[in-house]
C-alpha cells in the first residue's frame, strides 16, 4: 500500500528537475500520474521512467501562461482519466537580472507570467475537479519566498507571491474539503540553474555559506515533503510553505 493510492496526481514542470523527482516519487506511492510540460518531450520521458518502473505515468504539453490551454488540459484529463486529486504547480522560470539591465522588462514579464499567473490559472481550471475529491494543492516556492538573493527581483517578488497566493487559497478552498501548502527549495540542483548557479564559482560559494548541511540539495530531497503534503499524514495543514534547504534559511 503506497501513501498515495488512489490519487491522480497532476505536475507542472514535470519534464525535468523538482518536478519530474515528484512525479516519480508520486507514482513510487501509489499514484497516478501525468506529467505536464512546455517541453512535450520532457513530460514524455518522466512518464516513461514512471511506467518503466511499473507505475503508471503520462504526458501532456501545456503552457502554464495560457489559461485557454489550462482550461482546456483540465476538461481532457477528466474526460480521459477521471477527476485529479493532486495539483502540483511546479513550472517556474528564473532570470537572473538587474532592474537597469537591457532585458528587466522582459524578465519581469515573463517571470510575472510563468511564476505567478500560471499558478492561478492551474488553480483556477482545476478548482472543480479538487473540490469534488477534497483534493490537494502542492505549490513551489522558494527560500526566495522569505528573502532575497542578488540580481533576481523579478524571481524573488514571484516566490514571494507564491506564499500569499498559497495562504490565500488555503483559507479559501478550505471549506471545500482542499488543502494548499507549499515547498520553499533551496539550492537544488536541477536544469533550470546550471549555468546561472552551478556553472559559476562565485554564485555558488555565495549559497554555498549560507547551508549549513554543507551539500546543494538534489530533487530528491523536494520529493519527501511533496509526498507529506499530498498524503493523508498531512490532513491537518494547509496554508503552509515548508522550506527544504539544507538550513539556508537560519544563517
Amino acid at each position: 500500500m503506497g501513501l498515495l493510492d488512489g490519487h491522480l496526481a497532476f505536475v507542472t514542470g514535470g519534464g525535468s528537475g523538482i518536478g519530474q523527482g515528484i512525479a516519480e516519487g508520486y507514482a513510487k506511492e501509489g499514484a497516478r500520474v501525468i506529467a505536464a510540460d512546455v517541453n512535450l518531450a520532457g513530460a514524455e520521458e518522466t512518464a516513461k521512467r514512471i511506467n518503466a518502473a511499473d507505475g503508471e505515468g503520462m504526458a501532456l504539453a501545456l503552457n502554464v501562461t495560457d489559461i485557454q490551454a489550462c482550461q482546456a488540459t483540465a476538461r481532457k484529463v477528466e474526460a480521459d482519466h477521471g477527476p485529479i486529486s493532486i495539483l502540483v504547480n511546479n513550472a517556474g522560470i528564473v532570470r537572473r537580472a538587474t532592474i537597469d539591465s537591457a532585458t528587466a522588462i522582459d524578465d519581469w514579464n515573463d517571470t510575472v507570467s510563468v511564476n505567478i499567473t500560471g499558478l492561478f490559472n492551474c488553480v483556477h481550471s482545476f478548482q472543480d475537479q479538487l473540490k469534488a475529491t477534497k483534493g490537494r494543492v502542492i505549490n513551489i516556492g522558494s527560500i526566495q519566498s522569505f528573502v532575497h538573493t542578488p540580481n533576481s527581483v523579478a524571481y524573488t517578488t514571484s516566490k514571494g507571491a507564491v506564499k500569499n497566493f498559497t495562504i490565500g487559497m488555503a483559507a479559501e478552498l478550505a471549506p471545500h474539503g482542499v488543502r494548499v501548502n507549499a515547498i520553499g527549495p533551496g539550492l537544488i540542483f536541477t536544469p533550470l540553474n546550471e549555468k546561472g548557479i552551478q556553472q559559476q564559482p562565485e554564485m555558488l560559494d555565495r549559497f554555498m555559506r549560507h547551508i549549513p548541511m554543507g551539500r546543494p540539495g538534489t530533487p530528491a530531497d523536494i520529493v519527501g515533503p511533496a509526498i507529506f503534503l499530498a498524503s493523508d499524514l498531512s490532513q491537518y495543514v494547509t496554508g503552509a510553505l515548508i522550506p527544504s534547504d539544507g538550513g539556508y534559511l537560519t544563517v
